[in-house]
């Protein structure tokens, strides 16, 4: 190469003085010479644009190649803009997939909804379950299905995606649990239990993948990814179903609960699973919290989480308890101690229809009938949002937006914003809606991915649909 002519910048120089550019700066620069194009477009640069704009973007599926960095960046820039403008067909295509022949139990996404390029050629998949006794996959940017299983003997009533490890687990209504391949539908193993199947959570601790399952009748039963061979079973809570079990963002906890009075949330150690201990060890390595009906973690705090309990074991008012959980030593023993970080009172009517979810490491999202409030940790009401006329009935979180679908046939799109005064709020952007009262009740769950939206919608004959909102356009 040429050295550059005298008082000229060098490629270097020119390359540190543009990291203080903005992707839009950093287009018009490149346009300005032949050796400011070569700078700017550097792969270097355009990584670290990525990376600033979105710290979980795919590496592992964007080529180190010349402009590979820029392109991810304007194509992914470009869905954003599209999912917070929702401008009809200029900005989306709208889907019905219909073929099962029962209400819709599960929904969740096989491809990893963090990776706009990852699983399937970077198509968007979400898998549903059914009372039609089938689990299906469905391809959301070429409308279609991709596959089904085979009528199963029994209504399949719990959904697991792990994109991760290409798997789906499926629970039906008689406590058989069966792990399938997510490409392929082939069903890989099955793990038979005489329980009534309450929830599914997966966690990876060290090298090996794990499920564990809460059953109606208040145990864990801990099994491995992807063979099912079961590891341990616990009595978790006594003759209760776990109504409520999540795994914490590290994976080092899981909390697990009831909605009734009487039985204690328990948070445990998920090292404690694989050790095969009893029930009188579990119950004194636990964490108990009584009176809690519901709970969720902070996803960028490892350990923190909110948990819902009734004031006085009474129902109207609840308090909202934020815990940093930590792990001590005493007497060769461990023991977890949640250090109180933030503590609310929410006063409402019922509680079995709260919706609770957490962003970031402060601020929480709960949703009851027809309105969506934020609060800080501490209690300061962040923002109020009533733009449903029926009952919330599913929400979905991620770090740019929050959707929520709603009985009233419509699915409502936020975007978070960062205030002024610093605080965290969001932007109320446009409906989404489902079709026709005619044939519809409404919309049942939602869930979001980079670029598609995808809602359950309960239908009048039964065979309820989805439909999906594809902004990769």
């Amino acid at each position: 190469m040429e050295p550059p002519p005298a008082g000229a910048l060098t490629r270097d120089c020119l390359i540190h003085i543009f990291t203080f550019l903005e992707a839009a700066e950093l287009s018009r620069a490149a346009r300005v010479s032949e050796a400011w194009n070569d700078a700017a477009e550097s792969s270097w640069l355009w990584r670290k644009l990525c990376l600033v704009r979105w710290i979980f973007c795919s590496l592992s599926n964007v080529e180190d190649g010349v402009n590979s960095w820029k392109k991810y960046y304007i194509h992914r820039s470009k869905i954003e803009q599209h999912m917070a403008s929702g401008c009809g067909a200029a900005d989306y295509t709208c889907t019905t997939l219909r073929g099962h022949r029962g209400r819709i139990t599960g929904l969740q996404y096989w491809s990893n909804p963090d990776n706009p390029f990852d699983t399937m050629n970077g198509k968007s998949v979400v898998c549903t379950t059914s009372t039609d006794c089938t689990l299906r996959a469905w391809s959301i940017q070429e409308g279609k299905q991709v596959w089904s299983t085979p009528v199963q003997e029994e209504h399949l009533v719990k959904l697991l995606t792990v994109p991760l490890q290409g798997l789906v687990i499926t629970a039906d209504s008689k406590g058989n649990i069966k792990a399938w391949n997510g490409r392929t539908g082939e069903e890989l193993a099955v793990f038979a239990t005489s329980c009534t199947i309450c929830n599914l959570v997966a966690y990876s601790m060290d090298t090996q993948h794990c499920l564990i399952v809460g059953t109606g009748e208040g145990t864990l039963i801990t099994l491995t990814i992807p063979n099912l061979n079961q590891i341990s079973c616990l009595s978790l809570i006594d003759a209760n179903p776990v109504d409520f079990l999540l795994v914490s963002p590290d994976h080092k906890y899981a909390i697990g609960g009831s909605k009734s009075n009487e039985a204690p949330t328990k948070v445990l150690r998920t090292e404690c699973l694989m050790d095969g201990l009893d029930d009188d060890r579990l119950a004194a390595d636990s964490l108990q919290i009584n009176s809690c009906f519901t709970a969720c973690w902070l996803p960028k705090a490892s350990s923190r989480v909110v948990t819902m309990t009734k004031t006085n074991g009474v129902g109207v008012q609840k308090s909202i308890i934020t815990f940093d959980l930590i792990c001590q030593t005493r007497k060769n023993k461990i023991e977890i101690q949640g250090k109180q970080v933030g503590n609310f009172t929410y006063d409402d009517a019922g509680w079995n229809d709260i919706l609770l979810e957490g962003h970031g490491i402060n601020t929480i999202i709960i949703a009851h009938n027809t309105e969506m409030k934020l609060f800080s940790i501490d209690g300061v009401q962040l923002a109020s949002y009533h733009e449903h006329k029926n009952t919330i009935s599913g929400i979905s979180v991620d770090p740019f937006r929050v959707v929520t679908a709603s009985m009233d046939l419509s699915l409502r799109v936020y975007t978070w914003k960062r205030q002024p005064n610093r605080c965290l709020s969001l932007e109320s952007n446009y409906h989404l809606l489902g079709g026709s009262h005619m044939r519809s009740r409404g919309f049942t769950n939602v869930v979001v991915d980079h670029g598609s939206i995808v809602g359950t919608v309960q239908t009048h004959d039964g065979k309820d649909v989805l439909k999906a909102y594809n902004f990769n356009v």
